[in-house]
Parts: structure tokens; C-alpha cells; sequence
């Protein structure tokens, strides 16, 4: 049996394994670890759990979510509803700053505002991803910049000194540019590429995060 086939078969695999997706309308097709992801979803946390599968993997490198969401009937909210429900979970949660808000079109959501954050940006997607009746996720927050970006990479590569995700030999390099952290090396897995651009995205006045890392698998 081939790698590719193997690949395919594992990422099969574990989404049907996983509780939160039904893979019923779900296909997947790798080259040569890029796998995509086709077909449909009932609902954008599976939406976003069917990609965390992928992941999880052995030898996935990328995963490309090409699913679409398609509502049942029952799930459907119009625009007005889900848009005050939105707002209504933003302003209750104590880590989403004042100011941020949610507009509904279709299903589709658009978060704008801004933050000092990344990991506050992440976390109004995280407080309505799991809403009825949404079916995407626009995130047009900003975040402040107030902080030297020399400042912006001895914090981020002080991070990944502590975190145990990232081993002690790790050849990940942090260099910033204005307000955008790069990251570049190579990292073994996806949890551990996860833990390096989540401390990026952790410093304070980070706007963006290039991430160039290459997971070995």
C-alpha cells in the first residue's frame, strides 16, 4: 500500500473516530501529505474539527478546507437574530475587550474591532464559532500596535524556550518586521507548529503572523 493511500486512509480514519464530525459528505484526497478536505458539514465547529482531524495525523504536512457548511432547515437564523445573539455572547465574555462586534449575512459572520492581542482576537472567533446558525467566520478585528518589535521577538522567542511543545534543538527562527512576526524552521508536528504560532500571536502588538514553518511529520 502506498504512503499516499496511507495517509488518506488514516485521515478516514480519524474523522470518523472523532465524535464532533460526521464524515457521511466528507472526501479526502492527499499529495504527498497536503490533504484537502471536500465536501459538506452541517455546522461550523465541524467545520473547524474536520481540519483539526486532518492534523492530527502522522504525516500530514497541510490541510485545505474546502467544505462547505449546509445548515439543516431547523439551524437557520436570519441575519437580525443571529447578529444580536452574536453580539450578546461577545459582550458576556470577560476575554473579548469592549468594542468588538459581529455582523451576520447568510450565516456569515464578520468580527470587527480592535484589540491589543492576537490570542483576544482568538478568542471572540472561539465565543460565537459554536452559535446556530453560522456558517462562516470573517475576521476583520485589528490589532493595536504600541510595542517595539524588538521588544515583539525576544518576547516570542522567550516563549518558545518554556514551551515543552518545542524541542530544545528546534531550528525555529523568529524575526519581526514592523508589527508582522516570521517564522521560519522546521517544527515535527502540527501540535508543535501550533504552540509556535500561538506564542507569536501572544505578544503584545503583533498584527500578523507569516508563518513559514515546514512540519516534517
Amino acid at each position: 500500500m502506498s504512503k499516499s493511500k496511507d495517509i488518506r486512509e488514516a485521515v478516514e480514519a480519524e474523522l470518523a473516530f472523532d465524535p464532533l464530525v460526521n464524515p457521511a459528505n466528507i472526501t479526502v484526497k492527499n499529495m504527498t501529505g497536503e490533504v484537502a478536505l471536500n465536501g459538506t458539514v452541517p455546522s461550523y465547529p465541524q467545520y473547524l474539527e474536520a481540519a483539526a482531524a486532518g492534523r492530527r495525523v502522522a504525516g500530514v504536512t497541510n490541510v485545505h478546507n474546502h467544505l462547505e457548511v449546509v445548515l439543516p432547515p431547523g439551524d437557520y437564523r436570519d441575519d437580525p437574530a443571529l447578529t444580536t445573539t452574536a453580539n450578546d455572547v461577545l459582550a458576556l465574555n470577560i476575554t473579548v475587550p469592549d468594542g468588538v462586534e459581529a455582523t451576520a449575512r447568510d450565516g456569515n459572520l464578520r468580527l470587527t474591532g480592535t484589540v491589543s492581542y492576537g490570542s483576544q482576537r482568538a478568542a471572540a472567533e472561539i465565543a460565537v464559532a459554536g452559535l446556530t446558525g453560522v456558517r462562516n467566520i470573517k475576521d476583520d478585528i485589528e490589532v493595536s500596535h504600541n510595542t517595539d518589535p524588538v521588544d515583539v521577538t525576544v518576547l516570542v522567542q522567550d516563549a518558545l524556550e518554556r514551551y515543552a511543545l518545542v524541542a530544545d534543538d528546534s531550528d525555529v527562527t523568529v524575526d519581526t518586521i514592523g508589527n508582522t512576526v516570521m517564522l521560519s524552521g522546521h517544527v515535527d508536528t502540527w501540535a508543535e507548529r501550533d504552540a509556535v504560532v500561538g506564542a507569536a500571536w501572544m505578544a503584545n502588538g503583533v498584527v500578523e503572523v507569516d508563518d513559514n514553518l515546514f512540519i516534517t511529520g
